[in-house]
């Protein structure tokens, strides 16, 4: 299962902006973009002064991809074959694509309030913590579908962490798509997100013209 391991504060601070991808810790002073806002990179905030000027079409549609690819996860071969899954769907092909990701198990454990960031919940989908429909899974990727009721395995719920978890999950927000039932640590996806409940920093339209070049 191919993921990405470097440091991921360097992905923020390459898109200009927090990706939320270290969970709690980039809501503290000890968030690397708050003290580095400026992209990686030998010479620092010298070389992208440097590089200022108007972007080109294709450059804000390589980071628009890039955004979305890392926010949730995906390297670029499955996030093709994603995009490529949204264009055989009926609907806009930007908007399915969203949708499409939002499904992903790890994504819905996430929304679910269960992991306090993404690459939490893969670790923890990847260690069989969590069955959907009754099955136990560690295929963090698995689409989620209407109707699929996610809980957590009843022999992990012994472990301190899921001990701990309905005090820490009721802290988080469930989305509207979603239902949660902390008393048993499960869930349900009632439909697929509309466009206003996915990310709105994300530009689905510069990803569909980045792959229709």
């Amino acid at each position: 299962m191919a993921r990405y391991i470097g440091p991921v504060c360097k992905l923020c601070r390459r898109e200009g902006e927090k990706l939320f991808l270290k969970g709690e810790r980039c809501y503290t002073a000890k968030c690397a973009f708050d003290r580095r806002a400026y992209a990686p990179g030998e010479h620092g905030p010298t070389s992208q002064m440097r590089r200022r000027g108007r972007q080109s079409d294709y450059s804000r549609q390589l980071r628009a991809k890039q955004k979305a690819r890392r926010i949730y996860g995906v390297l670029e071969r499955q996030f093709r074959r994603y995009f490529a899954l949204a264009q055989k769907r009926r609907g806009l092909t930007g908007l399915t694509l969203l949708q499409t990701l939002e499904q992903r198990l790890d994504n819905v454990v996430y929304r679910m309030g269960y992991a306090a960031s993404r690459s939490e919940a893969r670790q923890m989908v990847s260690h069989g913590h969590f069955m959907v429909n009754g099955r136990r899974t560690d295929v963090p990727s698995m689409l989620v579908k209407p109707g699929d009721e996610v809980e957590v395995r009843a022999r992990s719920r012994k472990a301190p962490y899921f001990v701990a978890l309905r005090d820490l999950a009721e802290k988080r927000s469930c989305i509207a798509w979603l239902e949660r039932d902390l008393n048993n640590l499960s869930g349900r996806m009632h439909r697929l997100p509309e466009r206003g409940e996915i990310d709105g920093n994300l530009d689905e339209q510069l990803i569909v013209e980045y792959y229709s070049r």
